[in-house]
């Protein structure tokens, strides 16, 4: 069984500045994503994932996911079925919105 691995906000902010090329995947659902995400991010619910991924996503695109906080559970389900499915670049951005918005950011409407 392949690893998840897990991302810090610092990690996911030098990913965005350093402009490197990834999806930035939002795995809740298509309202709480209106309600605001994390700029630059796409949405697909961890429900529809096995049906929206290979639409959306390249088997070798490097892919963070993340969901509301460290508490939910979606963004690491969401990296395992990814990795299941044979996505090799899976990150889990585990902080997720809360700890986006906890360390000052805003959120893209």
């Amino acid at each position: 069984m392949k690893k998840i691995k897990f991302i810090a906000i610092e990690q996911l902010l030098e990913m965005i500045e350093n402009k490197e090329n990834f999806k930035l995947v939002e795995v809740l659902k298509e309202e709480g994503y209106k309600e605001g995400h994390i700029p630059g991010a796409i949405n697909i619910p961890v429900d529809n994932l096995k049906e929206m991924a290979p639409k959306q996503l390249e088997k070798t695109d490097a892919i963070v996911v993340y969901c509301a906080s460290y508490q939910c559970h979606a963004s690491t389900n969401a990296a395992r079925i990814l990795l299941d499915m044979g996505y090799n670049k899976v990150l889990d951005f585990k902080a997720s919105k809360k700890g986006w918005v906890d360390a000052g950011f805003e959120l893209e409407k």
